[in-house]
């Protein structure tokens, strides 16, 4: 039985991709994202309630508002407490109206209540950090280039570059497309997918060089060569994405509310590093190698 010939579709899978990507940009460009309280400053409000209550009960209160993924935090609640008197609430800024209509339904649906401490806190993370991680990723692509050309070929490295950001791409396009929020754990789950992916994309890269000196002097066909160490590595590729992808659900349907997002853009990073690694990089890698090609032979 012929296996399905993944290599030589390399401008169908490029395609499929673009059609995600494109009209992603044009979201981007219109809706923007939904930027977390991390990024754009908000309110802390520490509020003791007369009788403990619980993370469930405080975000049930605030859901009318539209402020259900506001951070609510227990007193004591890294020790494991499930309800507490003491509740700490990080939320969007609010106007003055529209902070007391939230304080007296808060009152009214989990209890009374005592305010301890109520200010305004600017963004965690300034612009002049954002721009400090987009250069450390430049940074690291640059690094991952020059460490994979000098254990494969540069062709690997650019490859495997132009693959991570395929992924980061499609992460951004889905977040602003469902306008789910960034905050900083965002930031954590794009270097998290970064490190998944580059990992899956040199298992198959290690393959393509070991069946290049095995088999590629003697079958010369390298659509044949980049489908046999695809196939050789697919196995594992595929239980490695599942494996991550039943905890990555499990983070996504038992974490609560605070954790959704973060294994949302995980669930997508990693399905789409999956996809890159097989469909993406090895398709670029041959273009690659085919136009040098061309080029030897034209100069010769």
């Amino acid at each position: 039985m012929n296996k399905f010939d993944i290599a030589s579709r390399g401008k169908l899978w490029f395609i499929i991709s673009l059609i995600i990507i494109i009209p992603g940009f044009f979201c981007m460009g219109i809706r923007g994202f939904n930027f977390g309280i991390d990024f754009t400053g908000g309110t802390i409000i520490d509020l003791k309630f007369d009788n403990p209550v619980t993370v469930a009960k405080v975000r049930e209160g605030l859901r009318p508002f539209g402020m259900d993924s506001a951070t609510i935090q227990l007193s004591g609640e890294e020790s494991g407490v499930e309800a507490s008197e003491s509740v700490m609430i990080r939320t969007a800024d609010m106007e003055e109206e529209q902070r007391k209509e939230v304080m007296a339904a808060l009152k009214e649906s989990v209890g009374n209540y005592t305010v301890m401490r109520e200010e305004k806190v600017g963004a965690v993370i300034g612009s002049e950090l954002i721009l400090n991680a987009v250069e450390a990723l430049v940074v690291s692509w640059i690094l991952i280039i020059a460490y994979v050309a000098y254990r494969f070929e540069w062709r690997f490295g650019v490859s495997a570059v132009l693959a991570l950001v395929h992924d980061i791409l499609i992460v951004l396009v889905v977040f602003s497309i469902t306008q789910r929020q960034i905050d900083s754990s965002f930031v954590a789950a794009l270097l998290t997918i970064v490190g998944y992916s580059i990992n899956d994309t040199i298992v198959i890269f290690d393959r393509i060089r070991e069946n290049l000196k095995l088999h590629f002097k003697r079958d010369g066909n390298i659509f044949e060569l980049v489908n046999r160490s695809i196939y050789q590595t697919l196995r594992r590729s595929l239980y490695t994405v599942f494996t991550v992808l039943f905890t990555t659900f499990a983070l996504y349907f038992f974490g609560g509310e605070t954790t959704k997002d973060f294994a949302f853009a995980l669930l997508i990073g990693f399905a789409s590093g999956c996809y890159s690694s097989i469909f993406i990089a090895s398709p670029l890698w041959i273009y690659f190698k085919n136009r040098d090609a061309k080029k030897k032979r034209k100069l010769a």
